[in-house]
């Protein structure tokens, strides 16, 4: 009577053999969705960063900037998996009973959600702000301005050249680009931190 309680109690209860998934569901939401996030802002940034290094090739290290922050979010992902993969123990052998209890699995994969999802968003948003950042920065550089488009049939943008040099717009344009990116940034570190303190919860099914 008691090795059936303790059967059912082991399956059904807090500690059924499917727990497993929840977490292994966690630290592959966190290394692939930081991973996309981080893909995506790469693409949107380097995208107009070789396009403005056409015409001003000096610009490219600086504007490099939102590439190496969009990269960094995949970091994330990695250590809030390598974290979660460490903490999901295996079967005990011999016996073949579950240790690890659904508490824990659902808290692997809420961690796994929170750095995941920030990531990608915070991918994105790096990603766009670098596109519109770095074609700016370089336009002012160049001596182009850019002005909504005056063709009735056409619509989008127009590039002129206003002759009369930057003045030093450019500068002002990078700090500005370079705060957004900070705080973009900032949002993935956020689900980091919040999946570390979450991935602590455990719950151990023996001791």
């Amino acid at each position: 009577m008691g090795d059936n309680q303790e059967y059912y109690g082991t399956e059904y209860g807090l500690c059924p053999s499917w727990a497993l998934s929840l977490g292994y569901m966690g630290v592959a939401a966190g290394a692939v969705l930081s991973n996309w996030g981080s893909a995506w802002g790469t693409w949107k940034a380097g995208v107009s960063l070789l396009n403005t290094g056409i015409r001003h090739p000096s610009s490219v290290m600086k504007n490099v900037i939102p590439i190496v922050m969009a990269g960094v979010i995949g970091i994330y992902g990695l250590i809030i998996a390598v974290i979660l993969a460490g903490n999901i123990p295996s079967p005990q052998v011999g016996t073949n009973v579950n240790i690890y209890s659904v508490y824990t699995g659902m808290a692997h994969l809420c961690a796994g959600l929170c750095c995941g999802l920030s990531g990608l968003a915070a991918g994105g948003c790096i990603g766009i702000i670098g596109d519109y950042g770095v074609r700016s920065v370089g336009y002012r550089t160049s001596n182009i301005s850019v002005v909504f488009s005056t063709d009735k049939g056409g619509g989008g943008f127009d590039a002129d050249d206003d002759g009369g040099g930057g003045g030093g717009d450019e500068n002002k344009l990078f700090v500005g680009m370079l705060i957004m990116l900070i705080f973009s940034e900032a949002l993935a570190l956020y689900g980091l931190i919040v999946a570390l303190i979450v991935s602590q919860h455990v719950y151990p099914c023996a001791e």
